[in-house]
């Protein structure tokens, strides 16, 4: 049900992710994540075209964390950063945190290997029901996500979605 990898550059860090549908508390988990009471990033599963795309942002986040180049306060925070294309923190948050009526809400949770049991204390706060990671994908608005990253015709000519998306956030910071 949940995508748990490691980071390859940062191998005593793992990213967890789970999807959960039929979310019916998505306000309190939004008040308990800035409150500190979540240790994991609550996004908005709608503007994702794939579970790797997170995975990319966790890696920075982790990346710019070690070497303390942070924008935000937090590395949840900075993971939905990292998920935007435009360097406007508040934005960032608006597209791809979650909001009090969100129906479905994708955990994002970065730990040592030996902290399993955050895993469980997460999940028992979302009043909703987990489905796969993979299933991303399926709950994707297509129209708004290329409106957002601003994908052209020829682009989807030549690679995916996906490829255009994880190349803008990459590419931000050097814009």
């Amino acid at each position: 049900m949940h995508l748990t990898q490691k980071l390859e550059l940062f191998p005593d860090h793992i990213v967890t992710q789970m999807l959960f549908k039929a979310v019916t508390n998505a306000a309190e988990l939004r008040q308990s994540a800035v409150e500190g009471k979540i240790n994991g990033a609550l996004i908005n599963p709608t503007m994702l075209v794939s579970p790797f795309q997170v995975l990319v942002a966790a890696n920075k986040a982790v990346h710019l964390q070690k070497i303390g180049k942070m924008k935000t306060r937090s590395l949840n925070s900075e993971i939905i950063f990292n998920l935007s294309p435009t360097n406007n923190i508040s934005e960032a948050f608006r597209r791809f945190g979650v909001s009090d009526g969100d129906n479905s809400v994708l955990v994002v949770l970065v730990h040592s290997k030996d902290d399993l049991q955050l895993l469980s204390d997460v999940s028992a706060k979302v009043d909703g029901r987990q489905v796969p990671v993979e299933d991303v994908s399926s709950l994707s608005d297509i129209a708004k996500i290329k409106k957002l990253y601003k994908v052209t015709l020829q682009e989807e000519a030549c690679g995916t979605l996906l490829d255009a998306v994880v190349c803008r956030m990459a590419t931000k910071d050097v814009m």
